[in-house]
């Protein structure tokens, strides 16, 4: 290859998938367990053209106490996962849960007369690897098992806005997800094992995970990308900045990969109502789905959620009840036809977008802490400059300060030219 030129990327379809929520009893339904229910759910995904599942056991009913992992909730994980297989679906799994909607799911052993912090306490997390080893290895000769996910979005525990946050330092983080991914690795070697953010981990000064734990530890970067956040308040359900929110958040991951390949797993997106009108979220699955497969390195696209929550159940945030693909008695949504049809349209085809030549230079004091990483966020001067870019046509990489004069990495990444939040705002 002439000095100079990127390596070829290795490319391959992108996957496409949903995160499961049981059309019966949410994640509740691991209390009264029927398989017959799951079949039902796994045809109605399946039927969508999607090729995998997003799983979430919920830790208190698996591991109930600290010394016990019920064998029975183990089994019916594996049955789930064998039911997705006869159904030819993939199966990621997520342990420690955590924070699921708006609600909690912590073990007894863990609050009030026995509060232990969960990042920190010796036995909880000792048991917290045990817990996650034991579910991978149930799960380690099944072949369409992908790989464990540490937890969905658990940093929100670890500080606030969390009423009562278990409080860690970034170092602290950093072990305990070396810790938590090595067991997951223990129980079924060499498979996508990964961890899970919201986020506060790219936007919030100061938040103990930072965006150098969730680029560089696991076997991929997640990205959650809800535009709820100040996004489409700011910009509207069809501005450049909200249709192109999870680009934006994979190209905030692809600047702290020390990979230049490393993939990224949009691991979350939806299209909460009313912030994005009922009759505007195919519109919205479409774009959205688009302009992050015009990313690279992208390696699969997995949708919140398959089910809309059933309005039978008390207490969820308004925009919960509707994210599903599917309604409560499986019919397909508007959002749901179209992720099939884009699911169709990418069966087969590699995942080979032009690399993003021009690239946006981000300042956020330092990457291993980013201190002043508020600037990614919604209305921050970085965020705001990109999406600027964006309206006006161009397709911008982010590249953090630290390597915009680094010419082996610019030119691994096929970046070519480097600007500033000023040559996009015209400030000082």
């Amino acid at each position: 290859m002439p000095d100079g030129l990127p390596l070829p990327r290795p490319s391959r379809p992108p996957r496409f998938g949903v995160n499961y929520t049981p059309a019966r009893g949410w994640f509740h339904h691991w209390l009264d367990f029927d398989l017959g229910d799951v079949r039902a759910d796994l045809d109605s995904i399946a039927a969508l053209g999607l090729d995998h599942v997003r799983v979430f056991p919920l830790w208190p009913v698996f591991q109930p106490n600290r010394t016990l992992i019920r064998p029975r909730a183990v089994e019916q994980l594996v049955a789930l996962a064998d039911a997705a297989a006869e159904r030819g679906l993939d199966v990621a799994v997520d342990g420690l849960q955590g924070h699921l909607s708006s609600f909690d799911f912590l073990p007894a052993w863990t609050g009030t007369w026995h509060r232990r912090n969960i990042f920190r306490d010796p036995d909880v997390v000792a048991a917290q690897e045990e817990y996650l080893t034991t579910l991978a290895a149930a799960l380690a000769d099944r072949s369409n098992f992908l790989g464990m996910t540490v937890g969905n979005e658990i940093n929100q525990f670890a500080g606030a806005p969390h009423p009562d946050p278990d409080r860690i330092d970034a170092a602290q983080a950093a072990r305990w997800l070396e810790r938590m991914l090595a067991a997951c690795d223990k129980g079924a070697p060499g498979r996508f094992h990964v961890h899970a953010e919201y986020d506060a981990a790219w936007y919030q000064d100061g938040h103990p995970f930072t965006p150098a734990q969730a680029a560089r530890l696991g076997a991929a970067t997640t990205v959650h990308s809800w535009v709820f956040n100040g996004t489409a308040q700011r910009h509207g359900a069809a501005g450049t900045a909200t249709e192109h929110h999870a680009a934006y958040l994979i190209e905030l991951a692809k600047a702290w990969a020390l990979d230049p390949y490393r993939p990224v797993w949009l691991q979350e997106v939806g299209a909460p109502a009313p912030l994005v009108p009922p009759e505007g979220a195919a519109r919205f699955t479409e774009a959205t789905v688009a302009n992050a497969l015009d990313c690279p390195d992208v390696w699969g696209v997995t949708w919140w959620c398959s089910h809309d929550v059933s309005r039978e159940l008390a207490d969820f945030p308004a925009l919960e009840y509707d994210l599903g693909l599917l309604t409560n008695d499986h019919r397909v949504k508007p959002a749901g036809a179209a992720l099939a049809r884009i699911a169709a349209s990418w069966r087969g085809r590699a995942h080979r977008p032009p690399p993003r030549s021009t690239a946006l230079a981000l300042d956020v004091g330092g990457a291993e802490a980013a201190p002043g990483r508020s600037v990614c966020g919604p209305g921050g001067a970085f965020f705001e400059a990109w999406a600027a870019l964006t309206a006006r046509g161009q397709r911008p990489a982010v590249v953090l300060a630290e390597l915009a004069r680094d010419p082996a990495h610019l030119s691994a990444r096929g970046i070519t030219e480097v600007l500033h939040v000023h040559d996009v705002t015209g400030t000082a």
